[in-house]
């Protein structure tokens, strides 16, 4: 049998423990079956963007180091983008494959991605290939983002540091804030570094467990 080295790859570290790296496996796994491959190791990347090059894929690279030592002539991928979203970064990384004389084959359409530079109809589908995932990337981002700006409109916020006063504990002690910055009749209202003083002196806890200071009071009530 033709033995085989298989990469896998997500993007965003919530997707470690998602159905990525199973679905991967499985897609890389039923190819070697069918066309009688032995895939007998498997590299991963967990959160790393498709747009990294090696010095930025720790799996990727020890694949390669593999594939110099042991023989080994054939890697097996997901599907395209899993080398590689950015077209540019999948040439390059394409061309490193080829100097070491290994092929590289999508297991979801059997497409050799690294077909010889002389032959115009496979440079044409690895390149189709690229490019088809660069825009589904960007749609996807463009999806979130309209989502996110339709959440904000709604909701007044979307994502970020919670604002302080949410969290358990917190409300108390923005009402003590709130009452000390308010202007008591006949005085004059007291000074951001003043309240900070007065929550330090007191032992009031800061969401962090440093001391207060006037710009941390200055940046809650402005917020609120």
């Amino acid at each position: 049998m033709t033995k085989a080295l298989a990469y896998l790859r997500v993007s965003g570290k919530a997707q470690v423990d998602g159905d990525g790296f199973p679905r991967q496996h499985d897609t890389i796994h039923r190819y070697a079956k069918a066309h009688g491959v032995d895939v007998v190791d498997e590299y991963r990347d967990e959160g790393v963007s498709g747009t990294k090059d090696l010095d930025g894929r720790e799996g990727l690279g020890d694949l390669m180091t593999r594939l110099r030592s042991n023989g080994i002539r054939l890697v097996l991928v997901e599907r395209a983008d899993r080398l590689a979203r950015d077209l540019m970064v999948g040439e390059v990384l394409l061309a490193e494959f080829r100097k070491l004389g290994v092929s590289v084959v999508a297991a979801d359409s059997g497409t050799d991605l690294t077909a010889g530079d002389d032959d115009p109809t496979r440079v044409l589908i690895r390149q189709v290939l690229g490019a088809v995932s660069q825009f589904e990337k960007s749609v996807i981002v463009t999806k979130l983002r309209a989502a996110r700006l339709r959440k904000r409109t709604e909701t007044g916020r979307c994502e970020g540091r919670k604002p302080f006063g949410t969290k358990p504990g917190e409300a108390e002690t923005l009402e003590l804030i709130r009452r000390l910055r308010r202007k008591p009749r006949g005085g004059e209202r007291l000074s951001f570094d003043a309240i900070a003083a007065r929550l330090n002196a007191e032992g009031v806890a800061t969401r962090t467990g440093k001391a207060w200071a006037g710009a941390t009071v200055y940046g809650i009530v402005k917020r609120r």
